[in-house]
Order: structure tokens, then C-alpha cells, then sequence
């Protein structure tokens, strides 16, 4: 997950998304300075690239979001919307976007989270869990269905974190009905 906070490069070999940084450091957003780092994003290993959201707030998630994620997509990279609590099948902005990302507050994400999760794969698109920093929580992402998840445990102690992700992993793949 590249954001632009981070001032790290976009690594040349691997799978990539790009998160627009509203949780960690909202003040800081502009939707130019999030352009800035989506045009350095590569085509074709970019997961998803998400729109700014409002923490807490669908419907000024809603409002925020949708001319971004058109800018997204103009830009050659697949569209993700940020569920958060209050987060309603019928304003979302469904044709705009590729990939739901769950977001919010943690009762909010196993909640209505699973709830739009379950409509995002009737659709057909994809769903990606944010903040899963445990085995719990991935499993919990799992079980409702998201594809993919993301956290910063690795960052703090990656020779010791790594591994215990991978096992993480490892865990789930054993578990019937939990793979992701």
C-alpha cells in the first residue's frame, strides 16, 4: 500500500494500491497531491487506488469521492470506494467504482461492513479489509468475504512480523472457507 505520506518509491516487482492517506493525516489531503502519486502508480500491477473518504461518514464519503474516483479511472487505474459507517447499497456510487474497500470504525467494518462486502460481490467487483493488523482480523475479513486486506503490522518489526503474517496465511489457507 503506497500512500503520500510515505515518500517511499513505488517498488519495480510486486503488486501495488494506493490509498489516499485520509485516516492517518487528513488535513494533509488535497486531491492534487494524491494526482501527484496515482501518475507514478504502474499500469497493469496497481490493485486499486482509493478515493479520499470522510472517516466515520458515507454520505460525505459519497460526496467526496465520486470526482476522484473518475479521476482514477481516467488515469488508467481501478477505482476504490472507502465503506464507512452509515454506508447505504443505494448511494453508493456503484458505477464508478472497481474494488469496495471496508473502512470505518471496527463495529462498523463486521457490521455493515459484511453487508457491503456481500452486495460489492454480487456486483462482481472486488473487496479489500483496511487496518487488519491480527490473525482475528484477517480471519474476520475473510469470513465476510473481502479478497484481499491490509494493516501496519509488518512495519513495526518486519524480521519478526513477516513471518508471523505468513503463518497468519499459512492459517487460512488450512481453514475451509476462509482462503484468500
Amino acid at each position: 500500500m503506497i500512500t503520500p505520506d510515505m515518500g517511499n518509491q513505488v517498488p519495480q516487482d510486486a503488486p501495488v494500491a494506493a490509498d489516499n492517506a485520509c485516516f492517518n493525516n487528513p488535513e494533509a489531503y488535497t486531491d492534487e497531491r494524491y494526482e501527484r502519486l496515482l501518475r507514478k502508480m504502474p499500469r497493469g500491477r496497481t490493485l486499486f487506488a482509493t478515493a479520499p473518504d470522510v472517516l466515520g461518514d458515507h454520505r460525505a464519503t459519497v460526496e467526496r469521492s465520486i470526482p476522484m474516483l473518475r479521476r482514477i479511472r481516467f488515469l488508467g487505474l481501478p477505482s476504490a470506494f472507502v465503506a464507512q459507517d452509515g454506508w447505504e447499497e443505494e448511494t453508493t456510487p456503484w458505477e464508478e467504482i472497481d474494488v469496495l474497500f471496508v473502512g470505518g470504525s471496527t463495529d462498523f467494518k463486521f457490521r455493515g461492513g459484511r453487508d457491503a462486502v456481500r452486495t460489492a460481490k454480487r456486483r462482481s467487483l472486488q473487496a479489500h479489509m483496511g487496518r487488519v493488523n491480527s490473525l482475528e482480523r484477517l480471519r474476520a475479513a475473510a469470513a465476510i468475504g473481502c479478497d484481499s486486506a491490509d494493516g501496519t503490522f509488518i512495519k513495526f518489526g518486519p524480521d519478526i512480523n513477516l513471518p508471523k503474517v505468513l503463518r497468519w496465511l499459512d492459517n487460512l489457507d488450512a481453514e475451509p472457507g476462509l482462503a484468500i
